[in-house]
Parts: structure tokens; C-alpha cells; sequence
């Protein structure tokens, strides 16, 4: 059975707009190939519903890092049995890394899933659901396509949740090889974006008003290299400064290397840029020449976040991380030493198989030497299709996990807590993200370093205003100020909703 694009409304008779809900799991990757999503489904003339049990179309897309993924997705889905028994119109779609991973498995779980789709096929998702309308439910994954522009973000149309800010994909995959990590085996291998293609779209960005970008790719400091090694094997020509950028293309050397700190520095003169992020990086592929990029130019922000994943050597050996505890401590040492206001988070993972009380000892002292300003902390989950998986006779008990998890909070609540606390009294420029979720009459706001604060203000402030916020008390995971001044008014153009119905 198939359906238009327009129903009629019962009451007038006029067609009304079928609509669409997103509902993402996992990293930034996954809330941009969303933002691509909801772009495809508007262009096909859908417009964002209500809630997502009145939704005629639903997107689920996935993440697989952690062990509780699969019940998050067909918990969902056995949610949205009930509602599609209640409305036979309603499309399901799952895409993303679960689904790339668990191909056939999901709809031999959930036949009343329409659509399965990967990472590498997002550009394909409203073909698929006009297909499925015709023949019924399908699934589609692909293997990396490396001709494939599509994959990327550039050529689809986007829907931004935040007018102000947005995440620009430089590079896909991840030629790492992490033993815990799913990452390489759904995202396939590393392919970067030619430097001439992010430089125009963020000059679009900034053209539509957005100020603020975060470069997205599971190892951004090492984009490019996939480039300048291809163009090494070749002839010079007049295509390389667009695929490479200047700085390296005017190099007669030609060397194989990573081209992020040139992309830093070329994203942060753009007119109209105020703030570049990043993530995540790799701290063996943290170079000299990209912490200089942050410390020289002005736009891109004193925030680092490092994932550490361990502080024993044999542990992180286990991992396939390619660092030593040592090593990751003097990049970490050198970043600190350039860059002025520098805040640093961390990514760690507790309980990896085989870690012994020592090789845990060894974390938490590495750990309070970084003084961390905020972690993302984890107990190990064996993910189907790593090696880590493999390592069933080394898994830590669950409550040995569990007690070590908690004592790691505990080192890294008392450095983050310190570290806030030194910023009170001082003056920071935020970026205006919205009231408060607690009290509407607070606003809230993030600081160069990525800090949350909170202040009232006498005058609501859109989001996307530059404000100066004198900090006056810190928790742990926030500040809180008051408003001085009113540095910038955000220009991008006000978006009003379209309501179905």
C-alpha cells in the first residue's frame, strides 16, 4: 500500500502535511546523520510531528558502543508495535551503526520495521521508504562507498536543531584498531572530505547565520592523510589546493601527513566564525602543529577532549591504543603549556578484561595527575564483532566493575568541582543556548571551554547571543553567574515551526 505525501484533513478536507520524528542514539556522528535525515524528509515535503507515537513516519537512529543499545532500540520498537496497531499509516525506519551491524536481525525481531538502512546509505533513506511503500519492508546495507559524495554531508540537505551552531563532517571511518571499539567494523574505513568542499560548506554555515562549528570524525587529527598519501603517488595539479588546501598543495615537498591543524586554522578565518570545536581526537595522533593551531588562532576553543581509556600500559596495550601513559601525560603537558585557559575532559573505561587492582591503581593515579575538568566514564560492555568480545576468561567480575567505577567518579568529581571553582570571579564570554530545562527564567550558556553556566537575565536573550557572564558559583557539572553585558545578537533568521493538522 502506498502513501502520498499529503493526507486530507478529516475536518476540511484539505491535504495536511505527513510528519516525521527523529529519535537519536549515540555520539555527534549519529545527531548530524539525523540533522541529514530530517533534511531528506522535509525536502520530500514531510514536516516534524508532535511526538513520536503521532508521527507518520519514525526514525530510529542507533548506536551499538554500549551492551544496553540493543534493548534501548527493540524497546522502543515494541512500543511502536502497539502504536502502528493503532494506526497501520505509521512507517518505521531504523538506521545507523545497530543497524549496519545487525542487518536481517531487526526485522526478523520487529517485521513491522519498514525500513533497515546502514551508515554508508543515509542519502537513500526517503528512496527506501517510497520503495517499501510499493513492496513492502526492506533492508538495505552497503559497504563503504568511497565514490560515493553522497556520503557525506555536503550533498544532503539538513535540518539543524540549533540555528547557531553546527556539526560539519570532515572524515568518516576510523583505520584505528581499538579492541573494545565497534567503530571500524560499521563506519568503515577512514575517507576525509577534500579541504575545499568543508571550507564552503562552513562558509554556507556562516552565511546562514551559524557562528559556531564543531568538526566531527572518530579521529579528526588525522584527517587528510588519506588525501596528501594519494596525492603524493600523483602528479601535481591544479585540483590539489581543493582537495588539500593551500598550505599544502604550495609545499613542493609533498609529504604524506594530516592536514587538521591547516583546516583548523583556514575554518577559524572564515568571516563570521566566532567558535570551532572539535572531536574526538586521538592522543597518538595528537600533533605539535595542531596544538599550535588552537593556541594561535583566536576562533578555535580551549577545550581538549583527550580520551585516555586507561592509565596502566598493559591495559592500554591490551587496547591496541598505541600510547603509553607517559606519552598521553606529555602531550597532555605540552597542550597545557600553549594554550592558554586550556579545559580538558577524557573518555575512560573501567573494568577492560584482564585489569588487575594494580593496572586500576594505575588509572586512578594517572587520572589525578591530568586533573581532569569533566569524564565520560564507563564499565566495559563486549561488544559482538571486537576482540575485546573474545576476552570472556579476562572479564572483571560485574561488582568488582561497579565498585571501581565508583571510585574513579570520586577522583575525577574532585578535580572537576576544583576546577570550576577557580573560575569563579572571572569574567566569560557564553554563547546563549536556551532557558534553563529547570527554571525558565534562567538562562543557560557555554563558555570557550565548553562549561555550562547559568544566570537570570532581565531581557530574554535568543539563543545563538554572545553575552559576558560574571561566574559567581560552581557545582560540579555547571557554573552559575550573572549576566554583564551583551556582547553580539545572533543573525540568523528566526525559524517558525510548521504545525500538521
Amino acid at each position: 500500500m502506498g502513501y502520498s505525501r499529503l493526507d486530507m484533513d478529516p475536518h476540511d478536507g484539505q491535504p495536511t502535511p505527513r510528519t516525521y520524528a527523529v529519535t537519536t542514539f549515540g555520539c555527534q556522528m549519529n545527531e548530524h546523520d539525523s540533522e541529514r535525515i530530517a533534511g531528506l524528509l522535509e525536502a520530500d515535503g514531510l514536516v516534524p510531528a508532535a511526538s513520536e507515537d503521532t508521527a507518520d513516519v519514525v526514525v530510529l537512529n542507533t548506536c551499538c558502543i554500549r551492551e544496553n543499545a540493543d534493548n534501548k532500540l527493540y524497546g522502543t520498537l515494541g512500543h511502536l508495535k502497539a502504536a502502528k496497531a493503532r494506526r497501520p499509516g505509521m512507517e518505521i525506519v531504523v538506521g545507523g551503526c545497530l543497524a549496519q551491524k545487525d542487518r536481517d536481525l531487526i526485522q526478523q525481531r520487529a517485521p513491522h520495521v519498514d525500513v533497515v538502512l546502514g551508515t554508508h546509505n543515509v542519502h537513500r533513506a526517503v528512496d527506501l521508504l517510497h520503495e517499501s511503500r510499493r513492496s513492502g519492508p526492506l533492508t538495505e546495507i552497503v559497504e563503504q562507498t568511497l565514490d560515493d559524495a553522497e556520503a557525506f554531508p555536503s550533498a544532503l540537505p539538513v535540518k539543524r536543531e540549533v540555528d547557531h551552531s553546527a556539526w560539519v563532517t570532515i572524515q568518516i571511518g576510523c583505520d584505528n584498531n581499538c579492541a573494545f571499539c565497534i567503530v571500524p567494523a560499521v563506519r568503515g574505513q577512514e575517507v576525509s572530505r577534500s579541504f575545499g568542499d568543508l571550507l564552503d560548506e562552513v562558509r554556507a554555515l556562516a552565511a546562514d547565520g551559524v557562528t559556531e562549528v564543531t568538526l566531527l570524525g572518530q579521529n579528526v587529527n588525522s584527517y587528510g592523510r588519506d588525501i596528501t598519501t594519494r596525492l603524493r603517488a600523483a602528479e601535481p595539479s591544479v585540483d590539489d589546493a581543493v582537495l588539500a588546501g593551500e598550505m599544502w598543495s604550495g609545499d613542493d615537498r609533498r609529504r604524506p601527513r594530516p592536514l587538521f591543524a591547516d583546516l583548523l586554522r583556514a575554518v577559524g578565518a572564515l568571516d563570521g566564525i566566532r567558535r570551532v570545536r572539535y572531536t574526538s581526537p586521538h592522543p597518538k595522533d595528537l600533533r605539535p602543529e595542531t596544538i599550535a593551531a588552537m593556541a594561535e588562532v583566536d576562533a578555535v576553543c580551549e577545550h581538549l577532549h583527550l580520551p585516555l581509556q586507561a592509565g596502566s600500559d598493559r591495559v592500554l596495550a591490551a587496547m591496541h591504543r598505541g600510547y603509553t601513559a607517559e606519552r598521553y601525560l606529555e602531550k597532555l603537558a605540552a597542550a597545557r603549556a600553549t594554550i592558554d585557559d586550556l579545559a580538558v575532559t577524557t573518555d575512560l573505561i573501567v573494568g577492560f578484561p584482564g585489569e588487575t587492582e594494580d593496572d586500576f591503581e594505575q588509572t586512578l593515579e594517572v587520572v589525578a595527575a591530568a586533573e581532569y575538568d569533566s569524564a565520560y566514564t564507563f564499565i566495559f560492555s563486549p561488544r559482538e564483532g571486537t576482540e575485546a568480545a573474545g576476552m570472556s576468561e579476562a572479564f572483571v567480575p560485574h561488582d568488582v566493575a561497579v565498585a571501581r567505577f565508583d571510585r574513579l567518579r570520586a577522583v575525577l568529581e574532585r578535580s572537576g568541582v576544583r576546577k570550576h571553582r577557580e573560575r569563579i570571579g572571572r569574567v566569560e564570554e557564553v554563547v546563549v543556548e536556551g532557558p534553563s530545562k529547570r527554571d525558565r527564567t534562567v538562562l543557560t550558556g557555554r563558555t570557550r571551554q565548553n562549561k555550562l553556566v547559568h544566570f537570570p537575565s532581565a531581557e530574554p536573550l535568543r539563543m545563538g547571543t554572545y553575552a559576558h557572564v560574571l561566574v559567581t558559583d560552581a557545582a560540579a557539572h555547571h557554573l552559575r553567574g550573572e549576566l554583564r553585558e551583551v556582547l553580539a545578537r545572533p543573525t540568523h533568521r528566526t525559524r517558525i515551526p510548521v504545525v500538521a493538522g
